[in-house]
């Protein structure tokens, strides 16, 4: 039986690992949507290629997270990107190649990826 001292630095270490954060209120937010609709769609390596896009930038401002279904099951995956003071973003039908574009033209350079929008799919 580990300790809860031993499990506490597992946990901490399986974190920073993944790459999840703890909500800020100056960070970045990449929120996934990972309900059966967005798993199924393919949201898993999407998520996955933030997690690593932002780690191999060595970003620290920005975190990745998962939600439940965002309500727009045919245009799965779906990632909304939350940038303090600015209006929320939605991504649609994205794949690991869109998110690493997204991270260094919207998460690194501040612009967003228009074509990859909600409003564009519409």
């Amino acid at each position: 039986m580990k300790s809860l001292a031993d499990l506490e630095a597992i946990r901490n270490r399986t974190i920073n690992k993944v790459g999840l954060r703890k909500e800020g209120t100056e960070e970045t937010r990449i929120v996934v949507g990972m309900a059966t609709c967005g798993i199924a769609a393919g949201a898993r390596p999407v998520m996955q290629a933030f997690v690593e896009e932002l780690q191999k930038r060595n970003i620290t401002n920005a975190f990745v997270t998962q939600t439940g279904c965002i309500g727009v099951c045919r245009l799965e995956p779906i990632v909304e990107v939350y940038v303090p003071g600015q209006e929320k973003v939605t991504y649609v039908k994205m794949t690991a190649e869109k998110a690493a574009k997204v991270v260094v033209d919207h998460i690194v350079n501040g612009k967003v990826v228009e074509e990859y929008t909600i409003g564009n799919a519409e």
